[in-house]
C-alpha cells in the first residue's frame, strides 16, 4: 500500500527566509571564515590534519599533491578538488603567507600570477613549525573531534594552534553578506604581543601597538598612513595605504633608472603585469616623456622592475605620477572578521590576543589534566611492582597453586584463597590480606621475570619517583594560573628565537603624492577618420598641404582645438565622447587608432550617423532625425557632459537614428521615404525637445514605408538626388506642413 502524502502547509517567505539564513551561516562558519582561535578556514584545517594523519611529516619524503588533495575531499572535504588544491597551494606560498605551513615542492605558481601545476605532479610535506605548533598534541584530548560530513571518521572542531596564526599569516575569505581581510604580520612581534597580553590582560591597543606595529607584509613594501593604525587595529576595520620600494640607480651616461625592489601586497599575481601596462600608458597618453624603456627583472631572488629614464628627468615628480596612476600606492581594506564562540565577529587586535589566549590556557590544561591523569595510572600500577617484588615469592605460589587467572586475580585483588593451593598455613593468612587494585594485578600478572633483576628494580624505583615529581608539577600547572602562563611563555619565546625573521614592510607617515598635472598648450588641429574608422589628428599645416588627399581619403575631417571632445552620434541613439588628446597626433601619413579602442563606440552593434567636435555644437542646435520620420531640435548644451557614453535620444522599438546635423532656423528640411514620397518643412517648425524625448513626427509614412535620408538645405542651396534614373531637385519642391504625406516621385 502506497504511503499517503503528507503536505505541510507554510508560509512560502518564512520558509525562504530560513533556508536562506540557514544557507548563509553554513557558508560563513563551514566554508568561508577563519575560526578566531586557530585562524584558519574549514579546508585549510582539514588539508593541514589529512597530511598529519598521512604522516606526510617534515623530516620525512614528499607526498603527491594530488593524494593529499584525494583523501582530504574523500574523508573530510567533499567540496571539490580544487578548493582544497588552491588551499595546499597557498598554505605553501611565501609571497602570500607571513608563515609558510606547508613545505612544497615543485611548481607551486610565482608572485606574477603564474599558477601552480597541476597536482599531479607538485609534492608537498608539513613544515616542521607546523608539526610543532599547529598539531602537536592531538593525541592528548586537548580539542574536541566531531564527525565528519559522513559520520564514517573524526576530525578536529579545531586545530590546537599555540600561537595566533589569524594575525600571523591574516586571512581573506567571502562569504555570504560578509567578507574578512586580515593582514598578516610580524611573527616575532605577535608572539611579543601575545605575552605582553599574558603578563597584563588590561593592556589597551595603543599599549599593544608597542609591539605590533602594524602589518608585515611577505612582499615588504612601506605602509604609508602610521597614524590611522590605531583606528584600524581598535575597530578591526579600515584601510592601510601601502606602497612599493623605489630605488634610484645611476644608469649609463649620467641617466638615472628607477628600481622597485618591493611591491604592495595588493599587486601580487596579474596586477603587475597591469602595472606594466598602466606604465606604458603614461608614456602613450605622454603623461610622462621621462621613462624611456621598462623591464621586469624579477627572479626567484626577488622583485626587481627597472625603468630607465631620459637624462635630467624629474625623478620625485615621476614617483609621485607612479604612485597616483597605477597600483604602486594602494589600500588595503581591513575587515578583521572571524569566527569567534560560534559566530561572526569583527574585533580589534587586542580581542583577537584574547581569544589566543583563553584558547591556549584551555588546551594547556586540557593537556595537563590528560598528562596527570596518565601519571596517576602509571603511579598506581609502580607501587603495585614495587609493593609486588617485595612479596614476589608469596605471589609465584599464589600463581602455582591457581587453577586459572580468576581464581589468582581474585587472591590478589580481594584476598580470596579458597581455590589455591598454599605450601604453608602462614602462606594463606599472608595472601589474604593481599588488596592490590586491578590495575595493579593487571600488571602483575604480565610482569616478566626479568624485572626481578637488580637493575631492573632501581630502574623501576627510579621511574616511580620520576612520576612523582610529574604528578606533583602538573599539579601545581593546573592549581596555578600564572605557573600555566610562564610554561606557555616560555613555549612561545622558543617558537620566537627559531623561527623569528626580521620585519620587511617599513611603517611610516608618508605624505600624499601630488601630481601637478602640466598644463597643455592649446593649439589649433585637424581631426581625420577614414572609412574604416581609424582616426588620428595632424596639424593644421600638414592638412593644408595635403588638402585634397585628405578630403577625398577620410569619411570625416574636422577642424578643432587638442583640448577639445568629439562627439560620436550613432544609430543607436547614443553619443560617445572622446577626448582630442587621446588620438594620436602625428604625420599625414601615420595610420591612426580604431575609434572602438579609445571610446565606448562598438562597431559590432552601431554605426556612425554623425561626428563633431563638442565645442562647435555646445554652441549650436542639433537636429535628429529616425527612420520612422520622428524629429526634434536639442540644445547643443545638453552634450557637454562628463560621461563618455549618453543618450542622445529616446528611440521607439523598431527605430534607429539616420540623421544628425548642426543647423539653423533658415533652412529647409526635406525627407525621402523607401517609396520614393518627398516632403519638404521648415526647419523652424520643428520643436526643441530636451535630449531625453523621442521628438514628433515628421512625415505620415503609408504601411511599410520608412525614411532612407534627411536632407538639411541652405536659404539659396540648390540640390538634387536621384530617383529612378530621374533628377528630383530637392531645392523646387514646394514646401508644405510637418506630419503630412508628401509628393510621389
Amino acid at each position: 500500500m502506497r504511503q499517503e502524502e503528507q503536505i505541510i502547509r507554510t508560509e512560502y517567505s518564512e520558509l525562504m527566509q530560513k533556508s536562506y539564513i540557514d544557507y548563509a551561516m553554513s557558508v560563513i562558519v563551514a566554508r568561508a571564515l577563519p575560526d578566531v582561535r586557530d585562524g584558519l578556514k574549514p579546508v585549510q584545517r582539514r588539508t593541514l590534519y589529512d597530511m598529519y594523519e598521512l604522516g606526510i611529516r617534515y623530516d620525512k619524503p614528499y607526498r603527491k599533491s594530488a593524494r593529499i588533495v584525494g583523501d582530504t575531499m574523500g574523508k573530510y572535504h567533499p567540496h571539490g578538488d580544487s578548493s582544497i588544491y588552491g588551499a595546499l597551494v597557498v598554505l605553501a606560498q611565501d609571497f602570500k603567507m607571513g608563515l609558510p605551513l606547508v613545505d612544497g615542492h615543485g611548481n607551486f605558481g610565482s608572485i606574477e600570477g603564474d599558477g601552480a601545476a597541476a597536482m599531479r605532479y607538485t609534492e608537498a610535506r608539513l613544515k616542521k613549525i607546523t608539526q610543532e605548533a599547529y598539531l602537536s598534541d592531538l593525541d592528548k584530548n586537548v580539542v574536541d573531534f566531531v564527525p565528519n560530513f559522513d559520520e564514517t571518521e573524526k576530525e578536529p572542531e579545531v586545530l590546537p594552534v599555540k600561537v595566533p596564526n589569524l594575525l600571523i599569516n591574516g586571512a581573506e575569505g567571502i562569504a555570504v553578506g560578509m567578507t574578512t581581510r586580515i593582514p598578516p604580520h610580524n611573527f616575532g612581534e605577535v608572539i611579543d604581543g601575545v605575552i605582553a597580553y599574558m603578563k597584563d590582560p588590561d593592556i589597551n591597543t595603543e599599549q599593544m601597538m608597542q609591539y605590533i606595529k602594524g602589518p608585515d607584509f611577505p612582499t615588504g613594501g612601506i605602509v604609508a598612513n602610521k597614524d590611522e593604525l590605531l583606528a584600524i587595529y581598535s575597530t578591526g576595520m579600515g584601510k592601510i595605504k601601502i606602497r612599493g620600494k623605489v630605488e634610484v640607480e645611476q644608469g649609463k651616461g649620467k641617466k638615472d633608472r628607477l628600481v622597485i625592489t618591493e611591491i604592495p601586497y595588493t599587486m601580487i599575481g596579474a596586477n603587475i603585469g597591469k602595472f606594466l601596462n598602466d606604465v606604458y600608458s603614461l608614456v602613450e597618453s605622454k603623461k610622462t616623456n621621462d621613462i624611456v624603456d621598462i623591464t621586469n627583472q624579477s627572479s626567484k631572488e626577488g622583485v626587481r622592475i627597472v625603468l630607465e629614464l631620459r637624462k635630467g628627468a624629474d625623478v620625485e615628480h615621476l614617483k609621485n605620477l607612479l604612485y597616483k596612476k597605477t597600483k604602486l600606492e594602494d589600500t588595503f581594506g581591513v575587515n578583521m572578521l572571524a569566527v569567534a564562540e560560534g559566530r561572526p565577529e569583527t574585533m580589534g587586535i587586542v580581542p583577537i590576543i584574547r581569544h589566543h589566549v583563553n584558547f591556549q590556557y584551555e588546551i594547556a590544561d586540557r593537556k595537563y589534566r590528560t598528562l596527570l591523569a596518565k601519571e596517576l595510572d602509571r603511579k598506581e600500577v609502580q607501587e603495585g611492582l614495587i609493593k609486588a617484588v617485595d612479596v614476589i615469592d608469596l605471589i609465584i605460589e599464589i600463581l602455582r597453586g591457581s587453577k586459572n587467572v580468576k581464581d589468582a586475580r581474585a587472591c590478589l585483588t580481594e584476598g580470596v584463597t579458597d581455590h589455591i593451593a598454599f605450601r604453608s598455613e602462614q602462606s594463606k593468612k599472608q595472601a589474604a590480606k593481599l588488596r592490590f587494585t586491578e590495575r595493579q594485578t593487571t600488571a602483575i600478572l604480565e610482569m616478566r621475570l626479568q624485572k626481578l633483576i637488580g637493575l631492573e628494580l632501581e630502574a623501576l624505583l627510579k621511574e616511580h619517583e620520576e612520576t612523582l615529581k610529574n604528578i606533583a608539577r602538573y599539579e601545581e600547572l593546573l592549581g596555578s594560573r600564572s605557573a600555566m602562563a610562564k610554561v606557555i611563555i616560555k613555549e612561545l619565546e622558543g617558537y620566537q628565537k627559531e623561527y623569528g625573521r626580521p620585519r620587511k614592510t617599513v611603517i611610516d607617515n608618508l605624505q600624499e603624492a601630488v601630481v601637478v598635472e602640466k598644463k597643455t598648450e592649446e593649439m589649433d588641429v585637424v581631426f581625420l577618420m577614414d572609412r574604416f574608422g581609424y582616426a588620428k589628428t595632424i596639424d593644421v599645416a600638414a592638412y593644408e598641404r595635403n588638402k585634397e588627399a585628405a578630403d577625398t581619403e577620410n569619411r570625416y575631417v574636422i577642424f578643432c582645438k587638442n583640448t577639445d571632445k568629439i562627439c560620436i552620434f550613432t544609430n543607436t541613439g547614443q553619443m560617445h565622447l572622446l577626448k582630442v588628446l587621446d588620438l594620436p597626433f602625428g604625420k599625414f601619413r601615420d595610420k591612426g587608432v580604431p575609434i572602438d579602442n579609445l571610446s565606448n563606440y562598438d562597431s559590432r552593434t552601431e554605426n556612425f550617423v554623425y561626428i563633431m567636435n563638442l565645442s562647435a555644437i555646445s554652441s549650436s542646435r542639433v537636429m535628429f532625425g529616425t527612420k520612422n520620420a520622428m524629429l526634434k531640435v536639442v540644445d547643443g548644451a545638453e552634450f557637454d557632459v562628463a560621461k563618455r557614453t549618453t543618450a542622445a535620444t529616446k528611440l521607439n522599438e523598431g527605430d534607429e537614428v539616420i540623421f544628425v546635423k548642426v543647423f539653423s532656423t533658415e533652412e529647409t528640411l526635406v525627407m525621402q521615404s523607401g517609396k520614393d514620397f518627398f516632403l519638404r518643412i521648415d526647419a523652424s517648425s520643428i520643436p526643441e525637445k530636451k535630449k531625453g524625448a523621442a521628438g514628433v513626427r515628421g512625415m505620415k509614412l503609408s504601411a511599410g514605408d520608412s525614411l532612407t535620408a534627411i536632407y538639411l538645405l541652405g536659404a539659396e542651396e540648390e540640390r538634387s538626388v536621384e530617383v529612378k534614373g530621374k533628377e528630383v531637385a530637392l531645392h523646387r519642391l514646394r514646401p508644405a506642413g510637418r506630419d503630412t504625406k508628401g509628393t510621389k516621385k
